[in-house]
């Protein structure tokens, strides 16, 4: 299911849903900020495309921007808006790649389509593939994956440096994650293995789902909802716009029979941003800890 909401997160960034007012908490890509290291060493290529989900985020980070001259859509971050994007949802242009001339090409296990995987290995570029992270402990493998393509050992180490989790009291708020994409009829509930279920975990929460549902991501029903009782609904904001913002939020099955409902306590969190589990995600867990703690207040 994972490769699948990977893919699925690269299109929603693409929908380019229109923007509206939603009456609810929402912390958005400029609201957190890049670290970016200086290790003053010479990465091993200079025209790299970082098709990987956030790896051209982690390329940004370890200070090596200006290598960068291809990214997929998912990578969202403002930091990279100048650089070219080379994919349609994950769907890999082959020619705009090529076009790029790249000396190395970062992809993961969602990148597709494998006959353009294949055309650009037969190319002799050199292609690295990157780990997919979906917890916070497993975060630091795919940074160190890119480091060493790059073989830039020291900006891997002053990067770590910088990424230290702090320690968060627990609170008894329950929280459900739900990934809803309503254009193509696409409601899930997130449960162990999500991903928001690492987050929430580490910010003194919990995930309302990762208790007792079967799956990573479970079939939004009314009867699963209604179970979970959520204090506070989190979701990715172009999830919410994409069913027509809070208003119709509440109509989903189950929504209007929680706390969470009752209350209109909804969370968004830029899509590019929620699960990239890259170097910008330690800035997002205080940021959506306290976010969660003012809507749960209402």
């Amino acid at each position: 299911m994972k490769p699948i909401i990977g893919a699925l997160i690269g299109v929603l960034v693409l929908s380019g849903c229109s923007t509206q007012n939603i009456a609810v908490q929402n912390i958005g890509d400029s609201q957190v900020t890049l670290p970016i290291v200086n290790s003053g060493e010479t990465p091993a290529y200079s025209r790299v495309v970082a098709l990987a989900n956030g790896s051209a985020e982690i390329v940004a980070a370890l200070g090596f921007t200006k290598i960068l001259v291809g990214r997929d859509i998912a990578s969202t971050m403002p930091e990279l808006s100048k650089i070219p994007i080379d994919t349609d949802a994950h769907q890999v242009s082959v020619e705009r790649v090529l076009s790029q001339h790249p000396d190395l090409i970062l992809i993961d296990s969602n990148t597709s389509p494998a006959s353009a995987i294949t055309v650009l290995r037969n190319s002799g570029i050199k292609i690295v593939t990157v780990p997919n992270s979906w917890t916070l402990t497993t975060m630091p493998s795919k940074e160190a994956a890119v480091s060493d393509a790059l073989k830039v050992p020291q900006a891997q180490k002053m990067l770590q440096a910088l990424l230290k989790q702090n320690e968060y009291p627990s609170k008894k708020i329950k929280v459900a994650f739900l990934y809803l994409r309503g254009t193509a009829s696409i409601y899930l509930i997130g449960g162990k293995g999500s991903g928001a279920d690492s987050l929430l975990t580490n910010i003194g929460l919990i995930d309302a789902g990762a208790a007792v549902l079967p799956h990573p991501f479970n079939a939004l029903t009314a009867e699963a909802l209604i179970k979970l009782q959520p204090d506070v609904l989190l979701l990715m904001t172009k999830g919410l716009v994409s069913v027509g913002g809070l208003s119709g939020l509440i109509q989903l099955p189950g929504i209007a029979q929680t706390p969470a409902g009752k209350n209109k306590r909804v969370i968004t969190v830029d899509d590019s941003l929620l699960l990239s589990f890259g170097p910008r995600t330690i800035s997002l867990l205080p940021k959506l800890r306290a976010a969660i703690l003012k809507v749960s207040a209402q």
